[in-house]
């Protein structure tokens, strides 16, 4: 496998060098700049084939990982499952101008987006590795993998200015709230100062309307002293109907007093009724602001004890999965016990009825010696 790859990489590296060589010749007109950037990440043609063959075994051994995983394979097909229906009876989709409009920051947690981030992440493992292969066998240069480099890390720089105007966002904004509520509270002193000067601009022409009525009732009275004067005649002929219409007017008269002073009355109480109720608006809006600053944090407290409860919860089904293993390796190390303890009984009794046969049958080690007769010693 080695020597094939080797062989295709220097194949593959020489028809890139010749095609260098060509392009050189046809495009003599580029510019010398980018001949000295692309120089920076030329290799010699040996490393560059030494490690394009690396690549390719990498490549190789991550496709085939990639292959062999079905499981992984599995499960993403049965998540993306709609999109793959929508596909096959050619459903329209919805432009997607960003790519977090089909994000939910509130479920970042769940096997969807893992799994597109594990299918993405080695897709472009993949792109990546390819791409420099590519690079490394045709040209004898790594370009493809500095430009990514380059590019994760201007990414990465521009996750933190983004993060940093966040923050001074969310800073300003607070300070913007601040001021906006402040407006507002000045706004409605100064709208409550108006209302109070209207209140007594009113309040001014009433009494001015009151002391109107009075010079003209003054005036009346004067007008009706002089009548009485020419009148005087026929007081004696007409006192039954005089008598009559003074006593309505003096009624009238005190019904419009009382009335004016009845109003007057109901204004004050108006005024009163007014100034309690922007008292008690103003109230309920510091209270509704405790009561919201009260709730997010009672929320936040609840969703770290809600984190703590489900590590515990999965702490305690760890533990108790231990806890089972151990009972049965405790039962099945018991048993093993009792089963060598029998098997070492039986074969004590075993061995011991085979000695004390061999014993009683003078038989094996126990066979009696022959020893010599005394007689054959004296012949001798």
């Amino acid at each position: 496998m080695l020597n094939i790859t080797s062989s295709i990489t220097i194949n593959s590296a020489s028809w890139g060098r010749a095609s260098d060589i060509s392009s050189r010749g046809s495009h003599e007109s580029i510019d010398d700049t980018q001949e000295v950037y692309y120089d920076k990440f030329r290799l010699p043609y040996f490393k560059a084939s030494l490690f394009a063959t690396a690549l390719e075994d990498c490549i190789t051994q991550i496709r085939i990982l990639d292959q062999c995983n079905t499981e992984i394979r599995l499960t993403k097909t049965m998540v993306e499952m709609q999109k793959l229906l929508a596909d096959k009876y050619g459903v329209e989709k919805k432009e997607i101008c960003s790519e977090l409009e089909c994000i939910d920051t509130e479920k970042l947690d769940c096997l969807d987006y893992k799994l597109d981030k594990l299918d993405n992440d080695r897709k472009l493992l993949v792109h990546v590795l390819s791409e420099t292969y590519l690079d490394l066998s045709k040209h004898r240069r790594f370009y493809a993998l500095s430009d990514y480099v380059t590019t994760v890390t201007r990414k990465r720089q521009h996750s933190e200015v983004l993060i940093e105007e966040e923050a001074k966002n969310k800073l300003l904004r607070r300070e913007t709230q601040r001021q906006l509520r402040q407006q507002r509270n000045h706004i409605k002193s100064v709208t409550y100062d108006c209302n109070m000067t209207v209140e007594n601009l009113k309040n001014r022409v009433q009494d001015a309307a009151l002391n109107v009525e009075i010079r003209f009732r003054y005036i009346g009275n004067w007008q009706n002293a002089r009548c009485e004067q020419n009148s005087q005649r026929i007081t004696h002929i007409e006192s039954p109907r005089v008598e009559t219409i003074d006593f309505y007017k003096q009624r009238i008269e005190q019904e419009h007093r009382v009335h004016s002073e009845v109003e007057l009355l109901i204004n004050i109480l108006i005024n009163e009724i007014l100034e309690n109720v922007e008292h008690w608006m103003v109230k309920y809006e510091k209270d509704m602001e405790k009561m919201d600053l009260k709730i997010q944090r009672t929320k936040n407290k609840h969703e770290t004890t809600e984190e703590r409860r489900c590590a515990l919860e999965e702490k305690l089904k760890l533990r108790e999965v231990e806890l089972n293993n151990w009972i049965s390796f405790k039962d099945k190390r018991e048993a093993d016990r009792l089963y060598r303890e029998k098997m070492t009984i039986a074969a004590l009794a075993i061995q011991a009825w085979w000695r004390g046969l061999l014993v009683r049958l003078e038989l094996g080690p126990y066979k009696p010696t022959k020893r010599p007769i005394r007689g054959d010693k004296k012949k001798k």
